[in-house]
């Protein structure tokens, strides 16, 4: 319930802001918002934006509850968060007011994304849903039978996702659906995959796999 800054040369801590929310399972994030770096947290209640350098909170707003899992995202001038049994809500950091939200699909774990002007939610029981990042229409939504606790990850214009069986499905970052490609991994994977370099990295269990050339 504290956010803490430390000195990366020393490890001394510069600040400490303490926080009115409970639980959360949540990373937070670094967003450049009006030329200025914040770092933003997601627990129950609040989503909230504090001052890098002085630990000082910006804004908040509350609209979330539970413990929290799925991490913010930042995109087109908005503040995403999401839980399950709470709500998918976008959030302007200018003033901490709600934009726009929405209950249909919500994620337990998986955290949403931001790209090409849409935003993109995985849940647990295996739909993804696709949303107007500004509006909050729902664009389309894939039923994959599998759930999903891992995040997905977006690059050159493609978003990856790993279900829980560990097939990989591969979708265009488009207003229409479209899904490109799908590869079986063979293992049971939770977590979520790191591009690098022309190359996809995921952890399943104590096995770290590279796919690539």
């Amino acid at each position: 319930r504290r956010l803490i800054g430390l000195d990366t040369s020393t490890g001394e801590t510069r600040w400490e802001t303490n926080r009115n929310v409970k639980v959360s399972w949540a990373s937070p994030i670094l967003a450049n918002i009006g030329g200025k770096v914040q770092v933003i947290l997601a627990a129950d209640p609040l989503v909230a934006g504090y001052d890098t350098d002085s630990g000082k909170e910006l804004w908040s707003a509350a609209c979330l509850s539970g413990e929290v899992g799925p991490s913010p995202a930042y995109g087109e001038g908005l503040v995403f968060v999401v839980n399950e049994y709470a709500q998918l809500a976008a959030v302007n950091p200018g003033n901490g007011q709600i934009v726009w939200h929405a209950d249909e699909y919500l994620s337990e774990v998986s955290s949403p994304v931001v790209s090409g002007g849409l935003l993109f939610v995985a849940t647990s029981y295996g739909i993804l849903a696709c949303y107007d990042a500004k509006s909050g229409e729902k664009v389309w939504e894939h039923d994959g039978g599998v759930g999903y606790y891992s995040s997905p990850v977006v690059a050159e214009g493609k978003l990856f996702l790993f279900n829980t069986d560990g097939k990989l499905e591969v979708f265009a970052v488009a207003r229409e659906k479209s899904l490109l490609a799908e590869s079986r991994l063979g293992v049971h994977v939770t977590s979520t995959p790191a591009l690098a370099n022309k190359r996809m990295y995921v952890r399943a269990g104590t096995t770290l796999f590279c796919i690539g050339k």
